[in-house]
């Protein structure tokens, strides 16, 4: 069996919780690292989402941690588009199970930020969390995190 445990470390975009609006981004230094993917879960949705009340997942990077910018398709894996402002994924229909998502960083900047940006009315949350697997990076193995 092929060993990724010691090339990784995970940093933690939204913490698990379940949310009914936006979360603060947390930066995601990937300094020392050459690959990155987001991992992102989300629960049986609170609501029905629809065009109106809807959750956009926005992807930003900068190179200095005070200015971002939204990410574009050339910056990502696994998304089919990238949406106004760094929307890799929306939730705009209902969500009736748990599921999982991930999606390649390609891009070149230094810091990573995920925004789960609400719109409309949430009176009941949806479970969320994030995850940055950072990889490739240069001084192997990488610490555990047990």
């Amino acid at each position: 069996m092929k060993d990724i445990h010691s090339a990784l470390l995970a940093a933690v975009a939204i913490g698990a919780a379940v949310l009914d609006a936006d979360n603060t981004p947390a930066a995601i230094d990937l300094i020392g690292y050459d690959g990155a993917e987001i991992l992102l879960m989300v629960g049986i949705g609170g609501i029905t989402f629809s065009g109106t009340n809807k959750i956009e997942f926005k992807l930003t990077h900068s190179d200095d941690d005070v200015t971002y910018d939204a990410v574009d398709i050339g910056d990502v894996l696994g998304a089919a588009s990238v949406g106004t402002g760094g929307i890799i994924k929306a939730l705009t229909s209902a969500h009736a199970a748990a599921a999982a998502y991930r999606f390649g960083y390609k891009g070149g900047k230094r810091y990573l930020k995920l925004l789960a940006d609400f719109s409309g009315t949430h009176g009941t949350g949806t479970p969320i969390a994030a995850v940055v697997l950072k990889g490739a990076g240069h001084d192997n193995p990488q610490a555990n995190q047990a």
